[in-house]
């Protein structure tokens, strides 16, 4: 593999958790191994592994765009990451804030659900 792609994989893991990505490996199979080493390299080891924004910067702009696009799943999954990226409760409501403004407030409202539901389901207290 790429040096890119060890980097999007240090980084990915970072961010999503070593869990989360095995359960990703292990479920790849020739047809989407393409794409997942994209993602890998692209997202993480491009995007992701930029110094001009913080991983907590990222994240916000990650479920901004991720609630504006209607991406319920991702939604819920990079609400998991900010646990490892430093994003808090009050900066993604205040992302949210952005997506009704700028995406519609039924995207944002959509969002605000999954995002108490699943701090619910990680324990935080919001």
């Amino acid at each position: 593999m790429s040096e890119r792609f060890d980097k999007g994989m240090k980084i990915r893991r970072s961010v999503l958790g070593d869990a989360h990505v095995d359960r990703a490996e292990a479920a790849k199979t020739a047809f989407d191994e393409p794409f997942q080493s994209f993602i890998t390299e692209g997202a993480w080891g491009t995007v992701w592994a930029s110094d001009k924004l913080t991983k907590r910067e990222r994240s916000m702009i990650t479920l901004a765009l991720l609630a504006a696009l209607g991406q319920w799943d991702e939604v819920a999954m990079h609400v998991r990451a900010s646990a490892n990226t430093g994003a808090s409760p009050e900066d993604l409501r205040e992302a949210m804030m952005h997506v009704a403004v700028y995406a519609g407030v039924p995207a944002a409202n959509h969002a605000l659900k999954i995002i108490k539901k699943t701090y619910g389901e990680m324990g935080v207290e919001i």
